[in-house]
């Protein structure tokens, strides 16, 4: 039976995904716990408004872990990486941060513990934040844990950071303009995963790719060319630019062989999942309005630095 007074926890609840599960869950009258460094931060409040406890605890700290998991029925796991430069973290300091959550999570008892990995984590792409998560997954699938990793495609929200060119008119991206590449919207990650978190029925200790539309560049740029009335090209990262960038390069070389497109069950998860952003939805819901304002009053002649680019 589906109790909602079970107490749901969100670890990372005032980051994208985390901020995004723990709206979700409030929502749908689900308890909601979230585990945050600083109480008094703007972020942390908007949750309190909501209703969502706040416990104090890290990543760093174990026992916090434990503290915040103690009579959970669930958990939604996103984690800081190398690839968040503003934390200052390296891969093997996300691994450790995995680890310390799984174990945490059993000496708990915790019934589900959702981890919210990336598509195409491997350790072969040779980029850190790839393989850490990789090797998070690895330990939860031996762990014992009963766990789901989902693992998200890219989000639609990248194409508001300024790195991918829109300030300068046009769009950049790593696929070819052909390419179909799967996306998804933050908000929907946090719908998926409070779905799945309290969900009975749903079968344990399996791995989904999770996404909300599949488009190419050219796609992506045609739909932001007719939602903001302003005509935006689509330009491929070149080769000899991202050549001087090696996380750059291994990017590109492996979103061109196909191992970053996505492989989500889109009708699947739309029959699940009715409220599934389209691309042209996420643009309708405002972030069309964003990408205006990011947009040059006159478009600069087309071009790329790879120094603006951060994966």
């Amino acid at each position: 039976m589906d109790d909602k007074s079970e107490t749901m926890l969100v670890l990372g609840a005032t980051g994208q995904q985390g901020g995004a599960v723990a709206r979700a869950s409030a929502a749908d009258g689900r308890r909601v716990r979230a585990l945050v460094r600083d109480e008094r931060s703007a972020e942390a409040q908007a949750l309190a408004h909501l209703g969502i406890e706040l416990v104090p605890g890290d990543f760093r700290e174990p026992t916090s872990l434990e503290r915040a998991m103690a009579g959970v029925h669930g958990v939604f796991a996103a984690l800081p990486s190398s690839a968040d430069a503003q934390y200052g973290l390296t891969d093997e300091d996300e691994v450790r941060f995995g680890l310390a959550v799984g174990d945490a999570a059993k000496r708990a008892g915790v019934r589900h513990l959702v981890y919210s990995s990336t598509i195409g984590a491997n350790p072969d792409i040779g980029l850190g934040h790839y393989a850490s998560k990789w090797h998070i997954e690895q330990y939860l699938r031996r762990s014992g844990v009963p766990f789901t990793i989902v693992r998200p495609a890219p989000f639609m929200e990248l194409l508001l950071y300024p790195h991918f060119g829109l300030r300068q008119g046009v769009l950049t991206f790593f696929g070819a303009p052909d390419q179909v590449v799967q996306f998804i919207a933050v908000a929907d990650i946090g719908a998926i995963a409070a779905k799945l978190l309290p969900d009975p029925t749903h079968p344990l200790g399996v791995t989904m790719d999770i996404a909300g539309d599949a488009l190419s560049g050219n796609d992506i740029a045609a739909a932001i060319s007719r939602a903001t009335g302003r005509q935006v090209p689509y330009l491929q990262i070149p080769i000899e630019a991202a050549a001087q960038n090696p996380m750059l390069a291994r990017l590109l070389e492996a979103m061109s062989n196909g191992k970053l497109d996505g492989r989500a069950d889109l009708p699947s998860l739309r029959a699940s999942h009715p409220g599934l952003l389209s691309f042209d939805q996420w643009l309708a819901a405002g972030h069309a309005e964003e990408i205006r304002k990011l947009l040059p009053l006159l478009r600069a002649e087309v071009g790329f630095r790879s120094d603006r680019i951060r994966p």
